[in-house]
């Protein structure tokens, strides 16, 4: 059984953080805890409630949801951060993820493809849309092919060759979307040697997230 997930809405429709709120609520295993409207209440919400997980919009009054999560990850540090938008433009998605987001969704999502990937995101996976997935390989693709003219942090020459066997195994992991857990059951190592691998990929990458790591695997042919 899934542990209980303590979640922050945040969405600047009423409406929508009630209508949210009511279909999240029919799974036992999601408690929405609070909601806010835009950025400053959020962080405020995020510091007094602590939630395991904040669903962020974008499009927010004032401060985007993007530029926001600085200030909600210093407000609530130990929950995990996933936008829920309408935006399909790749230039919010590559802030969002550079930005810390464990994950990128469309709000075109069924309601229980979302309890599933709010769980897949606590269990440590990287979790984004797929209508998203080809502009986030293209994006990287294009930061590494012209680092010069892009905000993202490019990848080093042939970052693959600097990984381990066992290191490139755990990346092919991250690249499924399967989480600490399942990457340590399927090659049979415990979860927090998992861990320490995954911090060792990410390092050697000069990446700063799951997500980043999933799409240089991608791009790598792995």
């Amino acid at each position: 059984m899934n542990a209980l997930v303590r979640i922050l809405v945040v969405d600047d429709h009423t409406l929508f953080r009630r209508g949210l709120t009511a279909l999240l609520s029919r799974d036992a295993s999601l408690q929405v805890v609070g909601d806010a409207a835009d950025a400053g209440e959020a962080q405020r919400r995020a510091a007094e409630l602590q939630p395991d997980m904040i669903l962020l919009d974008n499009h927010l009054p004032g401060v985007n949801g993007v530029d926001a999560l600085p200030a909600l990850r210093q407000a609530a540090p130990a929950a995990r951060i996933m936008m829920l938008t309408v935006s399909e433009d790749e230039a919010d998605l590559a802030a969002a993820l550079r930005g810390g987001a464990c994950g990128y969704l469309l709000k075109t999502i069924e309601g229980d493809a979302l309890v599933t990937a709010i769980h897949r995101a606590m269990r440590g996976a990287s979790v984004v849309a797929e209508e998203m997935t080809d502009k986030l390989v293209a994006a990287y693709r294009d930061a590494a092919a012209a680092p010069a003219e892009s905000e993202a942090a490019p990848l080093p020459t042939s970052p693959i060759e600097q990984l381990s066997p066992r290191e490139r195994d755990i990346l092919r992991g991250i690249a499924r979307g399967a989480s600490n857990k399942e990457i340590a059951r399927e090659l049979g190592i415990a979860e927090t040697t998992v861990k320490i691998h995954v911090q060792h990929v990410l390092r050697k990458l000069g990446l700063s997230s799951r997500v980043q790591a999933a799409v240089a695997a991608t791009s790598h042919g792995l």
